[in-house]
């Protein structure tokens, strides 16, 4: 919480964020469907389910775009899903981004 009170006319500064989704998320291609996101974005990262049945991952890109990934985890995802929370941890700005593509983890 709080806001960081850094300059937004960075708009292209990269972030790395990790993220927890629980609800209905398991079975219902919600890994596919949050990957397909990510590439539309243009963002970089993983996802992966968890033995407790929630979804986790870490996202990086531009902020902005982040940012659109975070909305979507919280509201969208799947359509078959039903989000009752997403998390978002560890939040920090990057030089350069530590992941090729954005992948599921088996």
């Amino acid at each position: 919480g709080g806001g960081g009170g850094a300059a937004m006319a960075e708009g292209e500064a990269l972030v790395s964020v990790d993220y927890e989704v629980s609800g209905k998320v398991q079975g219902v291609f919600f890994r596919k469907y949050t990957q397909g996101e990510a590439k539309r974005l243009g963002l970089v990262g993983w996802v992966q389910n968890t033995s407790h049945g929630t979804v986790q991952g870490q996202i990086q890109g531009p902020a902005a775009r982040v940012r659109e990934l975070q909305e979507w985890l919280r509201k969208t995802g799947s359509p078959q899903s039903r989000i009752s929370r997403a998390e978002f941890s560890n939040e920090k700005n990057i030089k350069a981004l530590e992941h090729k593509e954005f992948q599921i983890v088996k």
